[in-house]
């Protein structure tokens, strides 16, 4: 816990978090979370009292604020995609008025429309 909090990690990254603390002390994770929570707790309370802010806290921040971000995005494409709806709606209403009319066409005895065939 001395070696992290001083900066002078050996067996770990020096990250102030639990995992490091694992490392640095050279036993299992859960070591520290279940059976000696009294040491997690201790390194937490020192890490506080540094004012040092921990770095999962710090990754986690990070990843909310891209997430507010992509949210604001998100929602902007939303916004568009909403607005561009009416619009698509009347174009394909109108083709379809527009494709009926030239089918009742073709059916009239001396049809005004002939169909286009396919080029080989």
């Amino acid at each position: 816990m001395d070696r992290i909090l001083d900066g002078t990690p050996e067996n770990s990254n020096g990250a102030l978090t639990i995992v490091a603390l694992a490392q640095e002390a050279d036993v299992p994770r859960n070591a520290l979370t279940q059976r000696h929570p009294d040491l997690k707790n201790e390194f937490y309370e020192r890490v506080k009292a540094r004012g040092a802010t921990p770095d999962v806290e710090v990754r986690l921040r990070d990843t909310i604020t891209k997430l507010k971000k992509t949210i604001v995005n998100k929602n902007k494409e939303l916004a568009q995609i909403r607005q561009d709806v009416p619009t698509l709606v009347r174009a394909v209403h109108q083709l379809t008025l527009e494709n009926q009319e030239l089918r009742e066409q073709l059916d009239l005895p001396e049809p005004n429309v002939a169909p286009l065939h396919r080029r080989r």
